[in-house]
């Protein structure tokens, strides 16, 4: 079973990157969490250039989400929503179709003591609209830094809940699959 997981943020301390991580860490074979190179790579969104000539980190991207059997996205929380380069990202998707019917868990962590849940909400609407089978179990993690550390998960409760978090998601990748009737792993 192969996940993919986009990480919303660039910062080189990101919290929510540190979430990415610990679920690659957390994700037991036969399951693989290949964690994308870094949303910044994209170009910015364009629908002349998406119909004339497609660039190839977008071209990239559209083939790693279309290979993945779900999507881990882990967010931070700009504004009240997600952030740019993940908006952008999820832009150049809508027009490939590869995200129709995947099954997405979401995360976020956050320094503030609501964890992300209004970007977490903005992505499932965003994601819904697009097709993706967004998971109803997700992860927010407040006060996050006090749980994560020099790049990693520490508290054991939120690596608990990450797996279970992994778990589900694993667990509907398999009701997807008996659904269309594909059992490959």
């Amino acid at each position: 079973m192969k996940i993919l997981g986009l990480c919303g943020s660039l910062r080189s301390g990101s919290l929510n990157a540190a979430v990415l991580r610990a679920a690659a860490e957390l994700t037991p074979p036969p399951r693989e969490l290949a964690v994308d190179p870094g949303l910044d790579r994209l170009p910015f969104f364009n629908a002349d250039v998406e119909q004339t000539a497609l660039p190839e980190v977008v071209a990239e991207l559209r083939a790693a989400v279309g290979a993945a059997d779900a999507l881990l996205i882990v967010t931070p929380e700009y504004a009240h929503g997600t952030s740019g380069v993940l908006k952008n990202a999820l832009e150049w998707l809508v027009g490939g179709g590869e995200i129709a019917a995947k099954p997405v868990a979401l995360a976020s962590a956050s320094p503030a003591i609501t964890g992300g849940d209004r970007a977490r909400a903005w992505l499932a609407e965003t994601l819904t609209v697009m097709g993706a089978q967004v998971i109803p179990q997700d992860l927010r993690i407040p006060q996050a830094t006090l749980k994560i550390a020099d790049g990693r998960v520490t508290d054991e409760p939120t690596r608990e809940a990450l797996a279970a978090l992994m778990d589900d998601l694993a667990h509907a990748v398999a009701e997807a699959r008996e659904a269309s009737g594909t059992f490959a792993s």
